[in-house]
């Protein structure tokens, strides 16, 4: 790694006005991609500004008929949260899911969607779920969130305060994991929401992306006939070693389909 100067804020405010006068600072939440990206020396930050001693981001409630999750909060409190499980089991279930119990222990919300990795879990449920991240300036619509691979709607400064998870009428998650890293190849969340039916996919494109067909066919028959036979395209689809863009593309259907069984 290169020198640079480590800060531990306690407020929010605090961590603004440190990023804003470093030269190229860079937020730490729970680094499970900024640490190892240091010590390959890809980054060469000035400042390294770690949020986990800001309390005011952790923490999980339930107001306005929504779940809160705060910026700093470990995929595994989600998962344990008797509030996410009573109110949007399929989001518990997807953090239940994330890598192992070391990544589910140290890894962060606000984290991962600020690192806008296109393999991650958490876009399918902001995007799925019709979210809304709150930031220390604004609050972004989940679906105007995430913008390609690893791009995000946030300004220069702007840091992720929560997100607000609308509580839908039913909802399902199902991943095609890979074995070694459990990122999702495929993954997809179906929820039925006071504003519509929402299919969102992550881990096949650049970012998380709505699936339109398929919404349009369940909102007129919520059922597993309605999308049985429907099929996504592998044109824009990732192709790597782990799958082709066909592979994936068959993959959305399947955990499409599975996510629907799982919703109810």
């Amino acid at each position: 790694m290169y020198d640079f100067t480590y800060h531990r804020p306690s407020s929010l405010e605090e961590a603004a006005k440190l990023l804003a006068g470093a030269e190229d600072g860079k937020i730490l939440a729970g680094g499970h991609t900024l640490l190892p990206t240091l010590k390959q020396r890809l980054a060469q930050p000035s400042d390294l500004i770690d949020l986990s001693g800001i309390k005011e981001l952790k923490g999980i409630s339930e107001a306005g008929g929504a779940v809160v999750v705060g910026a700093m909060t470990p995929h595994g409190d989600v998962a344990d949260s008797s509030v996410v499980k009573a109110r949007i089991p399929a989001l518990a279930h997807l953090a239940s899911d994330i890598g192992d119990a070391q990544v589910r222990h140290r890894g962060t919300i606000g984290g991962s969607i600020a690192n806008a990795d296109p393999a991650a879990d958490y876009p399918a449920a902001v995007v799925g779920l019709g979210a809304t991240v709150k930031t220390n300036k604004r609050e972004i619509a989940g679906g105007d969130f995430f913008k390609g691979l690893f791009e995000t709607a946030l300004d220069e400064n702007e840091l992720v305060v929560s997100v607000s998870f609308p509580v839908p009428e039913k909802a399902g998650y199902a991943k095609f994991a890979n074995p070694a890293s459990r990122y999702p190849i495929v993954g997809v969340m179906v929820a039925k929401t006071a504003g519509g039916v929402r299919v969102a996919v992550t881990g096949a494109g650049a970012s998380a992306f709505r699936w339109t067909e398929a919404e349009q066919a369940l909102s007129a028959n919520w059922s597993a006939d309605a999308i049985k036979n429907l099929t996504h395209g592998p044109d824009g689809l990732n192709s790597d070693i782990h799958a082709s863009a066909e592979y994936r593309a068959h993959l959305i259907g399947v955990m499409a389909r599975r996510a629907l069984a799982a919703a109810g």
